[in-house]
């Protein structure tokens, strides 16, 4: 304009990033699911450290667990029964700079998902895996699942389960090159979101078994849990998972662990008297996989074919 400075600048902001950023479709979980908790502490651990959504990925197999990518705010892929780690780990090989969480259920993971759980953990490609564990089929209407505990009654086992219930955390922590092993109780928001938020800082396959509520086949099994705070036991260490003090209050049991030690992590996943929560073993040196995987992913098309044909004149007879 005539007579006044026209040196006008703009002022670029930075993308800030809010809860409604990570939200996708409305969650159709039964009211009281423990999925609503992990969704939200999900969410939130994305919120605070101001992940780009387009840069963010979730990965499901087959359960009512799986339902997550439609309702987180990311690209997402809703996969084949059990095969949601093997989608990631390529998603992680050809995409290494995408974010990658994982959600699977007891079933999915442990029972026809079992080759590819232990293989993940060994690739120790860096993602968040949260198994969300109700010790039920609940999608396909209360089967027993590989963590039903003995006796719990199902539509396959109406007497009750007859084998004792499968240990995640003794397999996890038995597999070469495992780097992150927690576990944690969906009703307790505080503790679910500080250990998602170590799970997701730390670089590699951090495994986190979330013992979740299944208000309408597995009531029983959670409120017995949780009107029991005295059968788990608190872990604590000043490289483990940071407890407020609210949680501290809640837990009377408590003991301090330090995450380096393997072989204090198989103890603790063997006491058959108490249930650990908290980081139970840490190892940020395991190397991840998709640093070798992802080698020579900038080379241009014709650097691939000159290779290719030299690979293939080996072969000329």
């Amino acid at each position: 304009m005539f007579g006044l400075k026209a040196d006008w600048s703009l002022e670029v902001f930075e993308r800030y990033f809010t809860i409604g950023d990570y939200a996708g479709g409305e969650a159709r979980w039964c009211p009281g699911c423990g999925d609503h908790a992990v969704l939200s502490a999900a969410q939130r651990v994305l919120r605070d450290e101001q992940q780009r959504p387009e840069k963010s990925v979730c990965v499901s197999g087959i359960g009512c667990s799986s339902r997550m990518p439609h309702y987180l705010g990311t690209y997402g892929f809703h996969g084949l029964h059990g095969r949601a780690l093997p989608v990631a780990c390529g998603i992680k090989s050809r995409r290494p700079d995408l974010d990658v969480w994982v959600a699977t259920g007891d079933g999915d993971c442990f029972s026809i998902g079992t080759g590819h759980w232990i293989h993940a953990l060994r690739y120790n490609m860096d993602m968040t895996l949260m198994v969300f564990d109700n010790a039920v089929y609940g999608l396909t209407k209360a089967q027993t699942s590989p963590t039903s505990p003995l006796g719990f009654k199902t539509n396959t086992h109406p007497f009750g389960a007859i084998l004792d219930a499968h240990n995640p955390l003794t397999v996890t922590l038995g597999v070469a090159n495992v780097s992150f092993v927690a576990q944690v109780v969906d009703w307790n928001p505080p503790m679910l979101y500080q250990t998602l938020k170590a799970a997701y800082r730390h670089r590699g396959t951090s495994f986190v078994r979330i013992i979740q509520r299944c208000p309408v086949y597995a009531d029983a099994y959670s409120k017995a849990l949780q009107s029991d705070p005295s059968r788990f036991l608190l872990l604590e260490h000043a490289d483990g998972i940071a407890h407020d003090p609210a949680v501290l209050r809640q837990f009377p049991e408590r003991r301090t662990h330090d995450p380096s030690s393997l072989g204090g992590a198989f103890q603790l996943a063997l006491d058959n008297t108490h249930i650990p929560l908290g980081l139970l073993y840490h190892n940020p040196a395991a190397p991840c996989y998709e640093d070798l995987s992802s080698q020579g992913m900038n080379m241009t098309p014709e650097q691939k074919l000159t290779h290719m044909n030299a690979v293939l004149d080996r072969l000329t007879i």
